[in-house]
């Protein structure tokens, strides 16, 4: 099993792929490391969103979003629109809809995962860690998980220790089972993405 640690220090900022917004990378994979926003079997990112405008247009891919912090926004896909204003809640859509952002009173962060569709498969579980109690995280051999830490701190555990603090993620690889605590309160979002 392999643990990377996957820094919020180390991100670097790069605009949307329509131009409208920045984004940041957590981890993704591509057959051609050299491939831009829009070639990937699977990417998960983070985005400041502080204007109304339309989402970049990811056709051939699913996408999960979910709320970190910030008042929240409203997203009309494909003519219906979607409050998303309660934080931890992950909302899925196709990432090739025609989409909409309102924001909601002022600026936000959000999750993203997004998936290639027909071959990568994605689930985003939220964990609430309340005290020193350890929540296990059994990782298949045919899955790769990312946990990310939204609030909080807390501590991964497997063949070695990872701590997070917000914004900061770990990924993990190969078949083993580790376990995430904290020692006050935190919240992760628990990423997995198996190849169909």
């Amino acid at each position: 099993m392999t643990m990377e640690f996957l820094s919020a220090g180390a991100r670097s900022p790069m605009p949307w792929k329509n131009g409208g917004g920045t984004t940041y990378e957590v981890a993704a994979r591509r057959e051609d490391e050299g491939g831009g926003l829009a070639d990937f079997d699977w990417r998960i990112s983070l985005a400041d969103v502080a204007a109304h405008g339309p989402f970049s247009s990811f056709a051939g891919y699913d996408r999960i979003i979910t709320l970190v912090r910030g008042p929240g926004m409203v997203l009309t896909v494909d003519g219906v629109g979607h409050r998303i204003d309660v934080p931890f809640q992950p909302f899925a859509f196709a990432g090739g809809s025609a989409t909409d952002c309102r924001v909601l009173g002022g600026p936000l962060l959000d999750f993203n995962v997004m998936v290639r569709s027909g071959r990568v498969r994605a689930c985003v579980d939220i964990v609430h860690l309340d005290g020193p109690v350890a929540v296990p995280v059994a990782v298949a051999e045919s899955e790769t998980v990312v946990v990310m830490d939204f609030q909080g701190r807390a501590m991964v555990r497997g063949t070695s220790r990872v701590e997070l603090r917000p914004l900061d993620a770990v990924q993990l690889r190969a078949e083993s089972e580790v376990s995430a605590s904290s020692d006050a309160t935190a919240v992760l979002a628990v990423v997995r993405l198996t190849d169909r």
